[in-house]
Order: C-alpha cells, then structure tokens, then sequence
C-alpha cells in the first residue's frame, strides 16, 4: 500500500525489496520502484509506505542531513 499524490502513480510495493535505512536507530526502510522513493516503518509493513519522486526524496535527505527534523 502506498500513500500518493495526484502526480504520483499506483505503485505496486508488493514486490518491493525493503532496504534498512537507520543503521540500527529505528524501524525505517526504504525502496526504490519506478523511479520513485518509497519509505515505510518497517515495524508495521502492512501500513502505508511515503512515495517521493527523486527531487522530493534530495530534498527530504538534505533536511534531515541538515537537523530539519525534530525526531525527540
């Protein structure tokens, strides 16, 4: 299941290879589909995936990079 936009397409997530993306500090994952960024909380696969087109997903890494987040 993935959330979407008006933009993005249906994607198919059920195929998807998850990848951990918080060396050991939580439950995110991620995976690459279609060109497009799907991120979800590994602990609880059956809930809705983000979906970030590649711009969206620079964007997202470039402010936790930079301590946009307030992730306390």
């Amino acid at each position: 299941m993935a959330h979407r936009t008006a933009e993005q397409p249906e994607l198919d997530l059920s195929r998807a290879q998850w990848q951990s993306s918080s060396r050991g500090s939580g439950d995110v994952e991620i995976a690459f589909v279609e060109g497009f960024v799907a991120m979800r909380n590994g602990s609880q696969p059956d809930k809705p995936a983000l979906i970030f087109d590649p711009g969206e997903w620079r964007a997202f890494v470039r402010g936790a990079r930079e301590g946009e987040f307030d992730l306390t």
